[in-house]
């Protein structure tokens, strides 16, 4: 397996390193590296479940970025790693900060130390046999997110434990949206907090079994309903 991967250019470092200081201040944990074909799928967690009896949804959300075949270190170039967000955000930091003026040359990065043990990232969306259902507009995302970040700022005084905070947002952000009962406002939280949503922006829906995908032109927004959630 390759220890390191090359993005095209600084730009698209510097890209890699907006996403993941967004994913960052949503939460301070792990994200997940999938590389292949010449392309880099990097997912982070927005929310998901505490535990078997937590009906929280999967919110991911997904950058893709386009990889120089051929400069690896060592084996094809394919790997599916699971690292710490501010390790890799540390290490894409020291890059830009190295980086020449020639930006169209080719940036490589290390990959950190693996983390075994996140219950998400085992869970990987299907490829294909996406259909495509009504589309949201980006300002209904915007506003539902805006709205349950006031809310969840309102129901969770300093100091609260661990696990309330947890069951308030879960709560909160695994509420449909109105009008669009497959979308809960964990989504449209995921796509605001990482940056996917613009002005004019009309966000494509698709769904296959108990997955959602809301796609924007800066990435996507991956949502998988609990079991039980499906048959409410």
């Amino acid at each position: 397996m390759s220890r390191s991967f090359t993005l095209v250019d600084s730009l698209a470092l510097g890209d890699l390193h907006v996403f993941l200081g967004r994913a960052l201040r949503v939460e301070d944990g792990s994200v997940r590296l999938i590389a292949g074909s010449g392309v880099l799928a990097v997912y982070v967690s927005v929310l998901h479940p505490a535990g078997l009896l937590d009906e929280s949804p999967t919110v991911l959300g997904l950058r893709t970025f386009a990889l120089v075949r051929g400069a690896e270190d060592e084996g094809d170039g394919s790997f599916d790693v699971v690292v710490p967000t501010r390790s890799l955000l540390m290490r894409a930091e020291g890059k830009l900060e190295a980086a020449t003026a020639a930006v169209a040359e080719p940036v490589s990065v290390s990959l950190p130390l693996e983390v075994n043990s996140v219950s998400w990232a085992a869970i990987s969306p299907p490829r294909g046999g996406w259909l495509a259902l009504e589309s949201v507009a980006s300002g209904t995302l915007d506003a539902v997110a805006r709205a349950g970040i006031d809310e969840v700022a309102a129901a969770i005084p300093t100091g609260t434990g661990e696990q309330i905070v947890h069951r308030v947002r879960s709560e909160i952000w695994g509420r449909p949206l109105t009008g669009f009962d497959h979308i809960p406002g964990g989504a449209a939280f995921a796509a605001l907090s990482l940056g996917f949503l613009g002005d004019d922006d009309v966000v494509a829906v698709y769904e296959t079994g108990p997955w959602t995908r809301l796609t924007t032109r800066r990435g996507h927004i991956l949502v998988k309903r609990r079991a039980w959630a499906l048959a409410r």
